[in-house]
């Protein structure tokens, strides 16, 4: 009876501290403005930290090819960015068709 009680509370506690740490958000603290091209052209996908919620400052989080921790980088990037993969995505499509 009283390993099943030890056996319980392991568990729990080893819940508790799994979620615990599931709900630490990862966030920017601060944020670049001038990326190089060379580096925005290897962005695999990107998402937007809001300033609303855990996170006080609003981000462009950009997961890049080959680098282990994200690049946090202004808001104002994210137009430039989505102009530029467009750009990307239309000269493979070129490049196949030839």
């Amino acid at each position: 009876m009283d390993l099943k009680v030890v056996f319980a509370i392991v568990c729990l506690c080893a819940l508790a501290i799994s979620s615990t740490e599931a709900g630490i958000p990862k966030c920017c603290f601060s944020v670049k403005t001038d990326i190089p091209l060379r580096v925005l052209v290897r962005v695999q996908r990107w998402s937007v930290q809001q300033s609303s919620g855990a996170c006080d400052i609003p981000a462009l989080i950009l997961h890049i090819k080959d680098f282990r921790k994200p690049i946090c980088a202004h808001p104002k990037l994210k137009r430039a960015l989505m102009a530029l993969q467009a750009r990307v995505k239309r000269s493979r499509q070129t490049a196949r068709e030839i």
